[in-house]
């Protein structure tokens, strides 16, 4: 039998992490111990046979199936099957890397468990509005093949403050039993280091959740995001396994955020001097993209198929001056 037992293990634990870079070293693990062994013939037809699968196409992910919320759950979160991946994140260098472990340590939970160690589960992402904090939820919840839970606060922080703590259970009652990626969005309207006639009831819902937090397994990843994390109280930065900080676009990258959504119509488009550092400054990641589609509109209405210039200019003029009037 081709590979030992440790190397049998090893392949059936990636498959049933997903993760494929892991499977393809173990084979190639047993190639090399087969031509040590002499069996040349066999270890270059794993060797082959190793690459002829990288060269393939990936297959449709299949996503975690799982039965809409139901009864008071329902009213709690809402479900979603993202479809964005990694490589529609534009984010710096940084936060990729802190995207990937977070993806690396989910593939191999399992090993890591059986180890004593628990995967990275309990995610905080703070920065202003429209940096990427939400996408980057689905984006995680997309690469793991996994359901998307978006907790509704409004819900959840009912006028009746007293049923705050009980709602809270429900949804971590299904952190536990349903693997998915659970997201607290605007955050600090539960976290929030509150003053005033509601202290008490407040302090008790956080500590609710701080308890439910604690108790979270790690087979689902629980993400809370803010954009005002200086409000937060300090006790729930400790909980979470990872904070990542949001900012907005660099030059370099707010070009590249432009380039992605116009896709095909920006082809040829010199970026450089149309979205100078001036002309973008300011503007989040998620202004951008409404940059780049209104551009895009306005060429298509005029019966072109490529951006011009004078497009995106318009739109990131138009995008600053209505800026500029939400702020007065």
């Amino acid at each position: 039998m081709a590979g030992s037992g440790d190397h049998i293990k090893a392949l059936l634990k990636s498959h049933a992490a997903g993760d494929d870079s892991s499977f393809y070293a173990v084979m190639a693990q047993i190639a090399a111990q087969e031509a040590r062994r002499g069996h040349n013939r066999l270890a270059g037809e794993l060797k082959k046979a190793i690459e002829g699968a990288k060269a393939e196409p990936v297959a449709p992910r299949t996503v975690t199936p799982i039965a809409r919320p139901r009864g008071d759950l329902a009213d709690l979160v809402t479900a979603s099957f993202p479809d964005v991946g990694c490589r529609d994140l534009v984010l710096p260098d940084r936060l990729h890397e802190q995207i990937s472990e977070v993806l690396a340590e989910q593939r191999q939970r399992r090993s890591l468990s059986e180890r004593g160690f628990a995967p990275v589960h309990r995610l905080l992402l703070e920065g202003p509005p429209g940096t990427g904090k939400t996408m980057t939820a689905a984006v995680l919840a997309h690469e793991l093949s996994l359901p998307l839970l978006t907790v509704r606060l409004d819900s959840l922080l009912s006028k009746f403050l007293g049923e705050t703590a009980a709602k809270l259970r429900l949804v971590f009652d299904a952190v536990r039993d349903q693997r998915a990626i659970y997201l607290f969005d605007e955050f600090d309207a539960l976290g929030a280091d509150r003053t005033g006639n509601d202290v008490g009831e407040a302090r008790r819902i956080l500590n609710s959740f701080l308890v439910f937090l604690d108790q979270a397994g790690a087979e689902s990843v629980v993400i809370a995001a803010t954009n005002h994390s200086s409000i937060l109280d300090r006790a729930l930065f400790r909980r979470f396994d990872m904070v990542i900080h949001y900012g907005l676009p660099e030059p370099d990258e707010a070009r590249e955020v432009l380039r992605a959504r116009l896709g095909s119509m920006g082809r040829g488009l010199e970026l450089g001097s149309v979205a100078s550092s001036k002309k973008v400054a300011d503007l989040s990641h998620a202004e951008l993209v409404k940059v780049a589609e209104a551009a895009a509109k306005q060429a298509l209405i005029r019966g072109d198929e490529q951006v011009a210039s004078s497009d995106l200019v318009g739109a990131l003029a138009s995008r600053r001056s209505a800026r500029r009037q939400g702020d007065s």
